[in-house]
């Protein structure tokens, strides 16, 4: 069960979250109160998601954001905000939040939003941090953004880059098509739909198969989505 902490002082909407989001099958704590959401989160207690409204009676869901970001905790942040003012997006984001939602809000959309920054946090913590991840004729150099394939750099763009680290870091893995949607969005506004996606897809196989048009590295797994295989060989 993922375990949400709620730092919202409107009773009625806390009672209508605890509600929905426990019959979704969270288990949710509240804190009312910027202290109480200190206090909560010393405790150590591991959370899924954090839930933050940014005006409250002692202070902003913006205070606890820059403190949980600064201790090192990348738990996935969830804004609540009562106006959908720009200068509350861009600090949110800017302090380490990872989304935002408007009052007032559709409970079905509040769950799936929370549903996408869960899944997203899953696919990062799969696999440690390296310098270096190599895969077959594949290199690619963390730190300096650079992909080589049997030595020679290629070129590829953002997104391409992106979508390779992600296939690479889970070679073997079968990862569908909503969590590579879900894992490439950034929560800036560089979000990648559906038909994108294959665009990207076939380009990259463009740059990284021998032949684009029968892959053995970059496979598409019919009903699932896409897998790669780490040596290139054809299954």
């Amino acid at each position: 069960m993922e375990k949400l902490l709620l730092l919202e002082d409107d009773i009625g909407l806390v009672d209508g979250l605890m509600y929905t989001l426990e019959k979704e099958g969270y288990l949710l704590r509240v804190a009312r109160t910027v202290k109480e959401a200190r206090e909560q989160l010393k405790n150590g207690e591991p959370y899924a998601l954090l839930i933050l409204d940014v005006s409250l009676p002692d202070g902003s869901g913006f205070d606890v954001c820059k403190e949980v970001r600064a201790s090192g905790n990348q738990t996935p942040i969830l804004f609540l905000t009562a106006a959908d003012e720009e200068t509350h997006v861009i600090r949110g984001l800017d302090l380490g939040g990872d989304d935002y939602l408007s009052k007032p809000f559709r409970l079905g959309e509040l769950c799936s939003r929370i549903r996408a920054l869960i899944r997203r946090s899953h696919i990062r913590n799969l696999s440690e941090e390296t310098d270096v991840l190599s895969s077959g004729p594949l290199k690619i150099c963390l730190t300096e953004s650079k992909v080589l394939k049997d030595g020679v750099s290629l070129a590829l763009t953002a997104m391409e880059y992106r979508l390779l680290c992600l296939l690479i870091r889970h070679q073997g893995q079968i990862l569908t098509r909503e969590q590579i949607l879900d894992a490439l969005w950034d929560g800036s506004g560089n979000y990648v739909d559906d038909n994108t996606l294959s665009v990207h897809i076939r380009r990259l196989r463009e740059k990284i198969e021998e032949n684009p048009s029968h892959p053995v590295r970059l496979l598409t797994v019919r009903g699932f989505g896409y897998q790669w295989k780490g040596e290139g060989r054809t299954p």
